[in-house]
């Protein structure tokens, strides 16, 4: 393929994402997406990329916080912006870092396995028959797996913010009760209503991102064509990246510019 058809075949790889995504939004609207086996199935995946790997994931993040807010204070105390140390550790750590790791670490535990799970049934024409039967995969297939997908990235992003923040406190004060009122000032600056409502749809748009782009890709393999799965793969996981490194542009740009 010459560069121009590669250009051409790329945005239309992101074109069929959106228009995807678009249908996808219109399921979720659909109460009959909402039955007992989609919500078997959203538990199931629930289970697999947030509940299963809790306590490991809360385990490194308060391991990595803890390092990333020592170096933090220190560097801040040793410019004489001690005072500011505690704010930044939360817009950076808290409000920046761990919803991209977060979303990061279901990308990297579930994406491949979605686009190969949807590329598999494109191939075997699953999909196809399900259309036969009068059956909308969207509601039955997809639905499930997003909703499951947006509830782990915001689960473990909400136990992990939590956690940092204990860590910070220990930090900075150590098991001194004393400090919980500049400390409770400090979180109120932070964390004002738009912050929040900024922390929420980001992390909305991560969750959202890890199984809209894997399923898009999926669909992306050719019936009867075992041998388009690798690149299935390979092109939802790079759009997959992209598309969270573009969320996380996009609101520091929007906070900060």
């Amino acid at each position: 393929m010459s560069a121009l058809e590669d250009t051409f075949a790329w945005f239309r790889a992101w074109g069929r994402a959106a228009l995807f995504a678009s249908a996808a939004a219109a399921a979720a609207l659909s109460l009959s997406a909402y039955t007992a086996r989609t919500r078997a199935l959203a538990i199931r995946e629930i289970y697999f990329n947030a509940w299963h790997v809790l306590p490991g994931f809360t385990l490194f993040m308060a391991l990595l916080s803890m390092v990333v807010i020592r170096v933090t204070i220190g560097l801040a105390r040793d410019y004489g912006l001690a005072q500011f140390a505690l704010e930044l550790v939360f817009r950076a750590v808290v409000l920046e870092l761990i919803p991209l790791l977060a979303a990061f670490y279901v990308a990297l535990r579930s994406g491949a396995s979605i686009v190969t799970e949807v590329a598999m049934m494109r191939i075997s024409g699953e999909l196809d028959e399900l259309f036969a039967a009068h059956i909308d995969p969207y509601e039955r297939e997809f639905v499930p797996r997003i909703a499951a997908a947006a509830i782990s990235v915001f689960a473990l992003t909400i136990v992990s913010c939590t956690v940092v923040m204990c860590v910070a406190y220990l930090v900075t004060y150590g098991a001194n009760p004393s400090g919980l009122d500049e400390f409770a000032r400090t979180v109120a600056r932070v964390f004002g209503p738009r912050a929040i409502a900024g922390f929420m749809l980001k992390s909305f748009l991560f969750g959202a991102a890890v199984a809209v782009i894997p399923i898009a890709a999926g669909l992306d393999a050719m019936r009867d064509h075992p041998e388009s799965v690798p690149a299935a793969v390979m092109g939802g996981m790079v759009r997959l990246f992209v598309t969270l490194a573009l969320i996380e542009l996009l609101s520091l740009a929007a906070k900060y510019v």
